[in-house]
């Protein structure tokens, strides 16, 4: 008899909710070796007891992405237990709906730091093993706002464009090294990232309320709402594309969720820029007093 092959060693960052939870679960029930990353101890521990419930190989370690100690202790640490991580996925992430104008440089910093320069980080840090055993994968969440930006999500799209072209030019690097690099685009899926954007988007409520922008702010809003009071789209969806990349013999470069996201990307971007600025304006441009 084979012998069953032994299971992945699979680091998710912002593992234990919203997407990267999900994307725990699910690869977890499918026998890879999962190490969810996160920086709360109260929700490692939910997800701790969650999988020793649902006796699935799960577990819950402490990491600030943005915190190169914090990252080498933690890889440390899956190395003593699991060995070199074959699957690296880079979720942990932060928004800012803030306008160009108005976002703190501070702000726009913590946007990059989270979303962009995290996800170098670990990347190379787990590289030269991927590069040594000729195998590994490092998939990178990113976002349609990476391919298409809306008015007052200039900070978290700039942060996902510049994780698309990082993607673009790391997949042909590695390749000859047998390592895939994948990109995940969700569409709008409710999780906590709207809770978390809101705490952070809280110090700027004056600009909202009263500065030059107020009808730019109230425009976007309104558009929002019927955007995303139109998805269906779960976590669990997108956890099933992952599971799908990393299973595929040869995955794709870019994964839509759903596809028909994809579809929409791929119309937009073959329009005049004129046009697509005529579009966002209808749908999400400046309120009328």
């Amino acid at each position: 008899m084979a012998e069953k092959p032994a299971a992945q060693t699979t680091l998710i960052t912002g593992g234990t909710e919203g997407l990267g939870k999900a994307i725990a679960l699910r690869l977890a029930r499918e026998g890879y070796r999962v190490f969810a990353a996160g920086r709360n101890a109260e929700r490692r521990a939910k997800l701790a007891e969650e999988a020793r419930n649902l006796i699935l190989p799960i577990t819950p370690i402490e990491m600030d992405v943005c915190n190169d100690l914090s990252v080498d202790r933690a890889l440390d640490e899956i190395r003593s237990v699991a060995g070199p991580v074959d699957v690296l996925i880079n979720n942990a992430g932060v928004a800012y709906g803030i306008t160009m104008e108005d976002i703190r440089m501070e702000d726009l910093r913590r946007q990059f730091e989270t979303n962009f320069f995290a996800a170098v980080r670990l990347t190379q840090r787990v590289l030269p093993e991927m590069r040594a055993r000729h195998s590994g994968c490092i998939v990178n969440m990113s976002s349609v706002s990476g391919r298409f930006t809306l008015p007052v999500m200039g900070p978290y799209s700039s942060s996902k464009h510049a994780l698309e072209a990082m993607s673009d030019a790391l997949r042909a690097e590695v390749k000859p090294f047998g390592v895939r690099v994948i990109l995940i685009e969700p569409g709008y899926i409710r999780t906590n990232i709207e809770n978390v954007a809101m705490e952070l988007n809280a110090t700027y409520r004056p600009q909202f309320e009263k500065g030059p922008y107020t009808n730019v702010y109230t425009g976007f809003l309104n558009g929002w709402k019927k955007y995303t009071n139109a998805s269906t789209t779960k976590p669990e969806d997108c956890a099933e594309i992952v599971l799908g990349a990393l299973r595929a013999a040869q995955p794709k470069p870019r994964y839509a969720v759903p596809k028909k996201a994809g579809r929409r990307i791929w119309f937009m971007r073959m329009l005049p820029s004129r046009m697509t600025d005529r579009i966002v304006a209808r749908d999400f441009g400046p309120a009328t007093r």
